[in-house]
């Protein structure tokens, strides 16, 4: 019960961390845009010296993602009573699958599909290319595969600190 409860809510932080900011200002997340919607951007003149940046930022936000996850997940797993490395490395994939399911049927599927607000000035003729199911479910795969990443590194950090 306590781990369903604990999905739910690193679903809402979830929608939380990523929600305002895309509404806002939608061309900071053009790097997790299908394809074709980041060629037309990139093409555009008033985002012509951004989207270079953007695809650094795009890196460097990925790896330090992974590195606050492991550190809130382990921490969430050891507190849950998780001490040894196959406990806390299924709780956090658990954990890191349920968000990743819910940020591709509501967050995706459900809102960046179908949500006028969230399209990038310039592209709002792009119904289509918004709409591209198949690129947000290959994104759930490899968010399954950031998820083992992070599952395995959240069980070495447990079992190191179940050592001391």
């Amino acid at each position: 019960m306590v781990l369903l409860v604990q999905c739910v809510v690193f679903c809402i932080l979830f929608t939380l961390m990523v929600m305002p900011s895309l509404y806002k200002n939608p061309i900071n997340w053009v790097m997790d845009f299908p394809p074709m919607i980041i060629k037309r951007v990139e093409s555009l003149p008033q985002y012509k010296d951004k989207i270079k940046k953007k695809e650094k930022r795009h890196i460097k936000k990925k790896i330090l993602a992974v590195i606050a996850f492991v550190l809130v997940l382990s921490s969430v797993a050891y507190f849950s009573g998780c001490r040894s490395f196959l406990d806390t490395f299924l709780y956090v994939f658990i954990i890191f699958v349920a968000v990743n399911l819910y940020d591709l049927v509501v967050l995706d599927w459900g809102i960046a599909c179908h949500s006028k607000k969230i399209r990038i000035p310039g592209t709002e003729d792009m119904d289509k290319e918004y709409k591209n199911y198949l690129f947000h479910t290959r994104g759930f795969f490899i968010g399954c595969v950031l998820g083992l990443i992070v599952a395995l590194l959240s069980g070495g950090v447990v079992q190191l600190i179940s050592l001391l």
